[in-house]
């Protein structure tokens, strides 16, 4: 299940959605999250899942990958979406052991916010796995260039979050190796309640931890030793241009983005 999750791998590739500028894929994933939470309709996420579908397809992404990133969250899914259906007002469906009860708000509700979610992951991955680290950098930076005028550190903003999407299948990795050599010593992760397996999973995290720190001192000395020094004065072998293909993405997104507001109204 550890090894499922996607965000913040990347995959080689030369499709269109691979070869986008990372300014105009970074810009187009935040309004797309921005466009899931305004959708009110169940009409308008058949419009965004056909669009999703479509980006999926034209990056060349095995679909099957991607649903497979969604096991590592599916009971955080299932979770929220029992506590919208129970906890939101409305008339009574049934009742879960003649005791919870499930509403029609809260069930409608708990479908939206599932949605939500899917949606979210699979577009987020897009984006990671469909740019590299440095041109994820690259685009952030250019993108907060703006902002330094009020005292933004662009670059060092850009660099924090690349790293951090980057070491997220790292320490993935790392988490799957400590628990598989704690199993072989005779640790039992599934059996017990929750409690039990919280308690289970501290053996993980202090040699997890232990290992992130000393990930990133090995990185920060691997920065210093290449004399790095932010990005003053910094020159980059390949320069961000906005070609054809990034304003025939816009173009499809504006139409995209047209049909979600307008299928706010179908009922």
């Amino acid at each position: 299940m550890i090894k499922d999750i996607t965000i913040g791998q990347y995959l080689p590739g030369d499709s269109f959605i691979h070869k986008l500028d990372p300014r105009v894929k970074i810009l187009l994933a935040f309004l797309y999250i921005i466009l899931i939470f305004l959708i009110n309709n169940f009409y308008g996420y058949l419009v965004v899942i056909a669009f999703t579908l479509l980006v999926v397809m034209l990056a060349k992404i095995p679909i099957k990958y991607l649903f497979n990133g969604i096991k590592g969250v599916i009971w955080l899914i299932i979770f929220t979406a029992v506590l919208n259906a129970t906890l939101t007002p409305g008339k009574v469906i049934f009742k879960l052991f003649n005791l919870i009860p499930f509403t029609d708000k809260g069930i409608d509700l708990a479908l939206f916010m599932s949605m939500r979610l899917i949606l979210l992951i699979i577009g987020t991955s897009v984006l990671t796995l469909t740019t590299s680290p440095i041109s994820l950098t690259d685009g952030i930076e250019r993108l907060l260039n703006p902002f330094k005028k009020i005292g933004v550190p662009a670059h060092e903003l850009a660099m924090m979050m690349t790293i951090a999407l980057r070491f997220i299948p790292t320490l993935l990795d790392e988490t799957d190796k400590i628990m598989k050599a704690q199993m072989a010593r005779g640790a039992d992760f599934d059996s017990g309640g929750i409690i039990k397996k919280a308690k289970n999973l501290i053996p993980v995290l202090v040699p997890l931890f232990i290992s992130a720190f000393r990930r990133a001192d090995e990185l920060a000395l691997a920065m210093e030793s290449r004399c790095y020094r932010g990005g003053e004065n910094r020159t980059r072998m390949k320069q961000l241009k906005t070609e054809k293909r990034d304003y025939i993405a816009i173009a499809a997104f504006i139409v995209f983005s047209i049909i979600c507001i307008i299928s706010r109204r179908w009922r």
